[in-house]
């Protein structure tokens, strides 16, 4: 097998939905689906028709990176390389191929994503430094200044060549194309005290320890965003509670890795 993926779902429209399924599934090359359903019914399984799906039905809501991990932490279910994405993820034909070249010729990356767009073509910008508790803070609230958005440009990485591949500090969990060696010999998986949000970053940096993490703007995929913890008191909630345990973990104020990466990857790539 080349590539594996995992969706992991809840309660999410069959119409999304199908549309990350067929994208996924628009290749020739060796390819295995696992969805794994976190639901409290099983009536996504009507979509799982095609031989290269394993349908898996957790019957609980575990998480978005403890449902990932069912299959990340089965070597033998993996390829190759794997890749997590979101069921909002959508994407013509060439991606997942343009990728797997891309990481065969690039042996020292061990996690690349693709440029990402909203469905109305707007560039999402999600390649990420390492954050400051600030950052967040600006972007949470809104907070319109010159401070602001001057810390957003470079949090951002709004600075970067998008003509090119260019190394990032944090790569965004909706497409993420992992080398599996990486998470079978460094045992990386997603730390499922992370319910949602965050995991991301949190697996970023165990990555990067050892490995270059990419963004490869020469294939884009569209991202129907929605910002659930702006709408969401209950994902508010979630938020804040991730939010903390990255920072308690990372380090708040003190974080040496944090200033080296961030100032290296600004310097490189600055215009």
């Amino acid at each position: 097998m080349q590539i594996s993926a995992t969706i992991v779902t809840y309660k999410n429209s069959h119409e999304m939905l199908n549309k990350a399924i067929s994208s996924f599934l628009n290749t020739e090359m060796d390819v295995k689906l696992y969805i794994v359903d976190n639901s409290p019914t099983d009536e996504i399984k009507t979509l799982c028709n095609d031989s290269r799906i394993e349908y898996i039905f957790n019957n609980a809501n575990v998480g978005f990176g403890a449902g990932h991990n069912v299959i990340m932490c089965q070597p033998h279910k993996m390829g190759e390389y794997h890749i997590v994405l979101n069921p909002d993820i959508y994407f013509d034909g060439g991606v997942i191929e343009e990728l797997f070249n891309y990481m065969h010729d690039n042996c020292s990356v061990g996690l690349v994503m693709p440029d990402v767009y909203y469905p109305d073509g707007e560039r999402q910008y999600l390649p990420k430094l390492l954050p400051y508790i600030s950052d967040l803070i600006y972007r949470r609230f809104n907070i319109s200044n010159k401070i602001r958005d001057k810390r957003n440009h470079l949090y951002e990485m709004r600075f970067a060549d998008y003509n090119n591949p260019f190394q990032i500090a944090i790569a965004s969990g909706c497409f993420s194309f992992f080398r599996k060696s990486v998470i079978v010999n460094e045992n990386i998986l997603y730390d499922d005290r992370f319910f949602m949000y965050f995991e991301d970053f949190d697996i970023s940096r165990r990555v990067s320890v050892n490995h270059k993490i990419v963004c490869n703007p020469n294939v884009n995929v569209v991202h129907e965003y929605e910002r659930g913890s702006h709408k969401n008191s209950k994902l508010f909630k979630v938020f804040v509670k991730s939010l903390m345990l990255y920072f308690t973990k990372w380090g708040w104020l003190f974080d040496k890795r944090r200033g080296e990466i961030n100032k290296y990857l600004i310097e490189k790539y600055s215009l």
